[in-house]
């Protein structure tokens, strides 16, 4: 299963877009399951319910800086390249979607919660979030590919 897939599933099973994303990636990142689901907690929603930063988003720039950050704060050319990465995963992400805004992205729905919903047939048949969090890890595998060659 590549990590658009696993993304997904994890979307499906009652994660959230940040969740999903973050964890398709958990295990080559080192890190358990369960300690990537509370990493990536607080960004479900556009950030805790706020609709702000799509949570797909989020979780893809919590990888990429797993992957490719910086830890050396005094490295500028670390920190630009870095950021030029960021930049270009957002964009990509918005020439498919025309947004990394939560609620922008969920306009069709009308007025949002900020708590959130049952996952439940409905709520799946209304969302199209499956497809943000198969984007932004297709999006991460797409980098990763290039940066090994």
């Amino acid at each position: 299963m590549n990590h658009a897939e696993k993304a997904r599933d994890l979307f499906l099973s009652g994660c959230s877009c940040s969740q999903a994303v973050f964890g398709a990636f958990a295990e080559e990142l080192g890190l358990e399951q369960e300690t990537a689901l509370r990493l990536a907690s607080s960004f479900g929603g556009g950030m805790g319910g706020m609709r702000e930063t799509c949570g797909a988003v989020t979780g893809m720039l919590m990888v990429a800086g797993l992957k490719w950050g910086y830890s050396e704060t005094g490295n500028l050319d670390k920190k630009t390249a870095h950021y030029a990465r960021v930049r270009s995963l957002i964009e990509q992400f918005k020439a498919e979607h025309t947004t990394i805004v939560c609620r922008d992205l969920l306009s069709h729905l009308g007025e949002l919660k900020q708590d959130p919903s049952a996952r439940t047939p409905e709520y799946y048949k209304t969302r199209p979030c499956a497809r943000y969090v198969e984007t932004a890890a297709r999006l991460l595998d797409e980098l990763d590919a290039k940066t090994s060659e």
